[in-house]
């Protein structure tokens, strides 16, 4: 298993696993065009040109994929995916800790999730973030904003 930066040509299978993942957070909202959902071929193929869009592949199979854009000193951090079949097994973690490394001029990391997505928002705490804001969508979501700050300090001797 490794994880390395996507290429255009692994778009459909991301965005297929990008479905498949996201298919129980529509449930838990009860909203099946939420926008992980919708989004088209095209979309996912420019996002992999333009950011840092990291995959692990297990024996050619794409289980799992995150997404960091950089917008100035922040990366904002997008569409952690695991194949269903895969989730409880580190590689969300795996997944985000090799984003942190791949963009180490990021002085944040920013991402948001639904503030029903408790096993999300444990990841996210326990990985370093912070909650910086939450923000009402409608009747039945309010995403939680988070943010982490990676440690600069020098090591202690």
């Amino acid at each position: 298993m490794t994880i390395e930066r996507a290429v255009a040509a692994d778009a459909g299978e991301i965005l297929t696993l990008q479905r498949a993942a996201y298919v129980a957070e529509a449930q838990l909202y009860g909203d099946p065009y939420i926008p992980p959902l919708v989004e088209s071929l095209e979309q996912v193929r420019k996002i992999i040109e333009g950011a840092v869009v990291l995959k692990w592949a297990d024996r050619g199979r794409i289980v799992g994929s995150v997404r960091g854009q950089v917008a100035g000193s922040t990366c904002l951090v997008g569409r952690l995916v695991v194949a269903p079949d895969r989730q409880g097994q580190g590689l969300g973690t795996a997944l985000m800790d090799a984003l942190h490394e791949q963009v180490p001029e990021a002085t944040a990391f920013d991402l948001f999730t639904g503030h029903l997505s408790e096993a999300n928002l444990r990841l996210y705490r326990r990985l370093g973030y912070r909650e910086t804001h939450r923000e009402r969508m409608d009747d039945h979501l309010t995403m939680v904003h988070l943010r982490r700050q990676p440690d600069r300090s020098p090591p202690q001797r």
